[in-house]
């Protein structure tokens, strides 16, 4: 199993901007789709920004003569020129649109592609990252690449593509100086390189101080009701302002070098004018340069600073961008552990069998959380998992309906190993019914909707009427058209694990997967909940990871974990006389019971 790299350990690794930008390409093919036709448009774009220097060159060395101005031909020249300029502004734009579309795209391809693996991505991968981080990479790192897309990137193609076409132009007219504006401009590059490379690492920092923010938060708005009951809130908000902070003096560092650019662009953009117009001056007559051609020089001069002005500025959001490029292209270079098969294998229909071979398991390479696990049941098999928090119980559960593989052994459903099982047959013959019975933010109907997608109405009302439920459904204020509330806190907590039953029971399993879904129920839903669970487990296996006694009780076999092994299994009376872990268990669920009594 893979350990995941925590955000913290990338900001030590060297970033390169290349590197970034061959992944960036490799992982983008929107990108290299529309790179070579808008490049060719910013190329004639370009060009059109040249028509004015090359309309007044024309105009002051042709058409003023020794015999006075040319008229005929100064007309000429500015109704061409105009003409140019119009559709030369037409162009610009359908560059523009191009540009933005392509930028667009390949947003819109990475946002997909990152949520997606988001998805893809293993249990253990997911235990051992913070949530928030997972939630910057997919939203905050690829908004800081929308912002560049907007602008920075049509920017560097055109500006990019201004300076190749000028720097040309002028060489065209007058190739010395043509070589003497280069010369001057030359040391902007490394001070570029220089202020990128500092530049890159600062942000790349950033983005990791970003993800730790919003994992604060993020823990800070979840846990709100458990931080005011607690009287907390002020440790929590001073924890949070030091993680602001921390992101704060990240992004000081950052906007330091981007300072630098500002005065280095307008030195050496001063630097080239006055080299133009000092040497063509003194050395003009010699090179036999007129005079509309020093003028169009030095417009064209101009059409070089501009550019290299412009992209200095946009430097410190192209840096920002790449490092938030470099996290999601991190994320897409996690490695998928829970492969999905070629060809998928058909589960029987029906209850199914589960046979567990010598299975163990581990969130990191060294914390074993399973350790050699043997069992097997037979279908429309009653099971029920005990054991003491951490024991490996509910990590079993997870591994039946292949949320993650087994580094050791094999599972085995309905006589098939789990591994050559596609997705779509895992989720339609194995559910999970997870202890918090999470709902979505919509109604109740469109949550159990989700056990079968395809299903009608009638059919979920169906479903509930099956598990005993409609008449607690249609008491409801609005009946299957109640709203639950964002993670269903409309609802009460017994209310939430009736509708996550009645989305198991629409989606008709073979092997029911309950983790501790009775281990937080409200005493006004708990004779439902029973009601609804002795009916959900007709006809199918069932495997309940069991908190209260009376779902071992009612189990025809009890496994027992410890310490990520199977200890004990048995019915519930004969492990009761054999005493052990769960005799000492069952003492303890009748303690508490007559405490509660």
């Amino acid at each position: 199993m893979t350990t995941t790299r925590q955000p913290e350990e990338s900001a030590a690794v060297e970033v390169k901007a290349l590197d970034v930008l061959r992944r960036g390409v490799k992982k983008s093919p929107e990108l290299r789709k529309g790179f070579v036709a808008s490049v060719s448009f910013a190329l004639v774009a370009a060009a059109g920004r040249l028509v004015v220097p090359v309309a007044i060159q024309q105009i002051l060395d042709k058409g003023f003569t020794d015999s006075g101005p040319d008229w005929t031909f100064i007309g000429w020249a500015c109704a061409a020129a105009a003409l140019a300029i119009m559709a030369l502004a037409v162009l610009d734009r359908i560059t523009l649109l191009r540009l933005l579309t392509t930028a667009e795209a390949v947003l819109l391809g990475l946002r997909k592609r990152a949520f997606g693996y988001v998805h893809k991505l293993s249990l253990a991968h997911h235990a051992d990252a913070k949530r928030g981080v997972l939630v910057a990479r997919v939203t905050s790192d690829i908004e800081m690449l929308a912002q560049f897309a907007s602008w920075g990137a049509i920017s560097w193609v055109v500006n990019s593509t201004m300076i190749v076409v000028a720097v040309a132009v002028m060489a065209v007219y007058q190739w010395q100086l043509a070589l003497l504006v280069t010369a001057v401009l030359l040391p902007v590059i490394p001070v570029m390189r220089f202020v990128q490379r500092h530049q890159l690492r600062a942000y790349d920092d950033h983005r990791n101080r970003v993800a730790d923010t919003l994992s604060e938060i993020s823990e800070t708005v979840g846990g709100i009701r458990v931080l005011r009951s607690y009287g907390a809130i002020r440790r929590t908000r001073r924890e949070l302002h030091e993680s602001i902070e921390k992101q704060y003096r990240t992004q000081l560092v950052a906007r330091f070098y981007f300072a630098i650019m500002f005065p280095v662009s307008d030195v050496f953009s001063g630097f080239a004018l006055a080299t133009v117009v000092g040497m063509g001056a003194w050395f003009g007559p010699g090179w036999g340069m007129a005079a509309g051609t020093l003028v169009a020089c030095l417009f064209i001069t101009n059409l070089i600073v501009q550019p290299i002005a412009e992209i200095g500025e946009v430097l410190d959001q192209t840096q920002t961008a790449l490092a938030g490029w470099n996290k999601v292209l991190g994320l897409l270079d996690e490695p998928i552990d829970v492969v999905e098969p070629e060809y998928s294998e058909v589960l029987p229909p029906g209850a199914l069998a589960v046979e567990v071979d010598h299975v163990g398991f581990s969130y990191q390479v060294d914390e074993p959380v399973l350790l050699d696990v043997n069992l097997d049941f037979d279908a429309g098999l009653n099971v029920a998992i005990v054991g003491e928090t951490g024991s490996g119980k509910s990590t079993l559960a997870k591994l039946l309906c292949r949320l993650a593989d087994p580094t050791e052994g094999t599972v085995r459903v309905g006589g098939l190993d789990m591994r050559t099982v596609g997705r779509t047959q895992r989720a339609t013959a194995v559910r999970l019914v997870p202890q918090d019975g999470f709902l979505f933010n919509n109604t109740i109907l469109e949550n159990v909707r989700f056990g079968r997608p395809d299903s009608s109405d009638d059919e979920i009302r169906a479903a509930f009427d099956a598990l005993g439920l409609l008449e607690w459904v249609n008491s409801l204020p609005h009946g299957l058209d109640t709203g639950v509330g964002e993670r269903g806190d409309a609802l009460s907590v017994g209310e939430r694990q009736l509708v996550a039953l009645a989305r198991a029971q629409l989606a008709d399993p073979g092997l029911l997967i309950l983790d501790e879904a009775t281990s937080a129920i409200d005493p006004e839903t708990e004779r439902k909940l029973g009601q609804a669970l002795t009916r959900l487990a007709q006809g199918r296996t069932t495997v309940s990871i069991a908190h209260r006694l009376s779902t071992a009780e009612a189990a025809d076999r009890v496994i027992v974990f410890d310490a990520g092994r199977v200890v004990q299994q048995g019915t519930h009376d004969e492990l009761v006389a054999a005493g052990g872990i769960y005799g000492g268990l069952y003492e303890s669920w009748i303690g508490n019971t007559r405490a509660d009594t």
